[in-house]
């Protein structure tokens, strides 16, 4: 069955930060929604680039050689292999499209890896 999808009421239904939720499933890719607020840690995915999409907010992406503003309407791709630290002052929503086995803390497993997402 096709469906459309209202992005605001989603992000309502999401409570928490750092805890990616399946919005959407496209081919072999979930679209997934998360709320953030601080820092999260530094990583990489080896096997797919990265892609936030700042519904609401602005998003610092630091680099090991710079930073990334992403502000509202904007994204930005991560490349595999390329170290990066989430970073949002205020609450920032985003959108993530990105493989189904992608896991949200890349090469590190730890309490903030989210092994399999919920559905919102």
């Amino acid at each position: 069955m096709i469906s459309k999808i209202n992005v605001q009421d989603k992000f309502l239904q999401i409570i928490d930060y750092w805890n990616p939720r399946i919005g959407g499933e496209l081919n072999d890719s979930y679209v997934k929604m998360a709320k953030i607020k601080g820092e999260f840690i530094w990583h990489h995915h080896d096997h797919e680039d990265e892609m936030f999409f700042v519904w609401k907010g602005r998003l610092l992406i630091r680099l090991r050689d710079g930073e990334i503003a992403v502000n509202e309407g904007e994204f930005v791709i991560i490349p595999k292999g390329v170290e990066h630290q989430p970073i949002a002052e205020e609450e920032v929503h985003l959108l993530l499209i990105e493989p189904k086995t992608t896991l949200n803390t890349g090469n590190v497993v730890n309490e903030r890896t989210v092994s399999i997402p919920q559905r919102i």
